[in-house]
């Protein structure tokens, strides 16, 4: 029989809100997110030239360079990247979301969130970060499709571009993603 004392049990009561305290400060999480950024950006740009209209025109960018996304009727993503602001980096974000539906399949992408006026990139700074949606989906390896700023779309105050693709995911589903602020 295991005997737990007081001690024992204030212990581990301490040391458990402690061991959840990792935020990574003096860590290399930074420069690895950094890294990853300015690499799914040159490539987005190389790929799809029109995108440079939508760098030129916005407010800041939020680049998620890894999202993966798994489902089996719940499903669910992760990510982490940065928003900049004048091509520099003034926050780190996650990307998480939740879906349920009609689903099976994983896949890995990346994607950009383009804040066309201060406005839309000053209420995402100060919001919770949730953004919601039900779509209906089938997504496969990026055929390499055209990217480009239309008149109409880059009236938009943010616009998505998600591309990258890899794996294969279908299903109809409704899912929530919610961005948080993160210390790398």
């Amino acid at each position: 029989m295991i005997r737990i004392t007081r001690r024992h049990f204030v212990m581990a009561a301490a040391a458990l809100p402690l061991a959840a305290c990792g935020n990574g400060i003096n860590g290399n999480g930074a420069s690895t997110i950094d890294a990853r950024v300015a690499s799914t950006l040159d490539f987005m740009y190389d790929t799809y030239p029109g995108t440079t209209d939508l760098r030129d025109k916005a407010a800041g960018v939020l680049v998620m360079p890894l999202v993966t996304e798994a489902g089996l009727g719940l499903g669910g993503s992760f990510g982490r990247g940065a928003l900049q602001v004048g091509g520099t980096t003034v926050d780190y974000y996650s990307a998480t979301s939740g879906s349920a539906g009609l689903q099976i399949g994983a896949q890995q992408y990346s994607h950009v969130l383009f804040f066309m006026t201060e406005s839309a990139l000053a209420d995402f700074r100060s919001s919770m970060g949730w953004a919601a949606g039900a779509n209906l989906q089938y997504v496969a390896a990026d055929q390499g499709e055209i990217l480009r700023a239309e008149t109409i779309t880059s009236l938009a105050p943010v616009i998505a571009v998600v591309f990258a693709q890899s794996g294969l995911r279908i299903g109809a589903t409704l899912e929530g993603t919610k961005y948080t602020r993160i210390i790398p």
